[in-house]
């Protein structure tokens, strides 16, 4: 199975490990996986609420 890649420099996604358009290594963009246990969810919380304010 293969899985779309992303390529940082030129903004493009790829099903290939190195970018056609400017030749850079892709890599995998995937979300985090969701976890009841969130360990970090308190700080992205806090984090959006600054980024509403400023």
């Amino acid at each position: 199975m293969s899985e779309i890649l992303y390529c940082k420099k030129c903004n493009s996604y790829t099903l290939d490990k190195i970018c056609s358009k400017c030749k850079e290594k892709t890599i995998l963009k995937k979300p985090a996986r969701f976890s009841p246990q969130d360990h970090y969810g308190k700080y992205r919380r806090e984090l959006k609420k600054l980024e509403k304010k400023g």
